[in-house]
């Protein structure tokens, strides 16, 4: 298992089929286990995993809500009793999941219309299963349209805020003596995170699984490894290459870190450092030089897709680079910036036939 673990991708795998095969065995019904056995070979463990809640949600409500089955245990639930439902059902569904109560839960959980989305292909998935496996006679998920999905706004760093950021982790002062002191032993770490993020454009995710091994600075690139578990190899400028240069020479000499230690961002505690870490310390430094923008580690790879559109005006680069599989989701995010780039052009076109220095 110790073997296993190592790799931060191969045991965020591991604990995912841990936990939901918890979930599968203590709070699904026993016909569920077919579904996800049936879909393993073409999705993620987490996926499955977030199915997996997502359908506990569904069973709790079944017995809560409607009529049929109002008190039943969800492991007492049968394949017929899936046949027995109707679309309104699932309508019914959605509504509920505007404020609901899980039955091991005291406190209000809400639903924006994306998490009513994302449960709603949950249950779609699960149908069409067994659906298409001839085990029950409609698939009436099918026929509930998604809610719609209202375009949020892009969050993003303009270029002087790029700058104020990484001067607040090199320079900045929290003005406090006791966060100083701290900022003063992550500092370089901060920094070589931060730039890494705004020069590439990567995911959390894709941060936190970085091994030191994954980055050659002689060639300025790292293996990333992208959704889905595919390993590609991106590229970052100077500017990223001196703060990862010092923090790697910094990490390399301090004797605290436990031999073997491959992951190449630390905690304090020298162990890999954590999403949830990350996220904060993100949050952190944003909330110093732009406090009326909530910055996440997402907004600064937003940032960085929107840099490079307004630089190169291909968006399949861009799409590329951030590892999108379909463009259209790129188009989705920096559709807008086209109109800087129309910009650009118009003034390209001389009348004159002058031409520009």
């Amino acid at each position: 298992m110790k073997k296993i673990t190592k790799d931060y991708f191969s045991g965020r795998n591991y604990q995912s089929i841990q936990k939901l095969n918890k979930i599968i065995f203590e709070d699904l019904p026993d016909f569920a286990r077919e579904f996800f056995i049936g879909i393993e070979n073409r999705t993620t463990p987490l996926t499955r995993l977030n199915y997996a809640y997502d359908l506990r949600i569904f069973f709790d409500f079944l017995s809560k809500e409607i009529p049929l089955f109002l008190g039943k245990k969800t492991k007492e639930f049968q394949l017929s009793d899936i046949d027995r439902l109707n679309t309104r059902d699932i309508e019914n569904f959605l509504n509920y999941l505007s404020y609901y109560s899980p039955t091991d839960h005291d406190e209000i959980f809400k639903n924006s219309e994306r998490g009513k989305a994302r449960k709603l292909s949950s249950v779609r998935a699960f149908f069409k299963y067994y659906f298409k496996k001839g085990k029950i006679s409609k698939n009436i998920a099918s026929n509930v349209d998604t809610p719609k999905l209202h375009e949020k706004e892009i969050i993003r760093l303009e270029g002087d805020e790029i700058s104020k950021l990484l001067n607040m982790v090199s320079k900045g002062s929290f003005g406090s003596k006791q966060q100083d002191a701290f900022k003063k032993k992550t500092e370089l770490r901060d920094y070589a995170m931060l730039a890494l993020f705004l020069g590439t454009g990567i995911r959390i995710s894709e941060c936190v699984g970085l091994n030191v091994d994954d980055i050659d600075l002689k060639n300025n690139s790292f293996v990333v490894t992208r959704k889905g578990g595919n390993r590609v190899v991106l590229y970052f400028s100077q500017e990223v290459a001196f703060p990862l240069c010092a923090y790697m020479e910094q990490r390399c000499f301090d004797d605290s870190v436990p031999p073997g230690e491959r992951a190449l961002f630390l905690s304090l505690q020298k162990r890999r450092i954590t999403v949830r870490a990350v996220e904060n310390l993100v949050k952190k430094y944003a909330s110093v030089v732009t406090p009326l923008k909530k910055i996440t580690p997402h907004k600064l790879r937003s940032t960085f897709g929107t840099e490079l559109y307004r630089a190169t005006g291909d968006i399949y680069v861009v799409a590329d680079v951030l590892g999108h599989k379909d463009v259209n989701t790129t188009k989705k995010h920096y559709a807008a910036i086209s109109e800087d780039i129309r910009k650009n052009a118009a003034s390209k076109v001389k009348l004159n036939g002058e031409k520009d220095d």
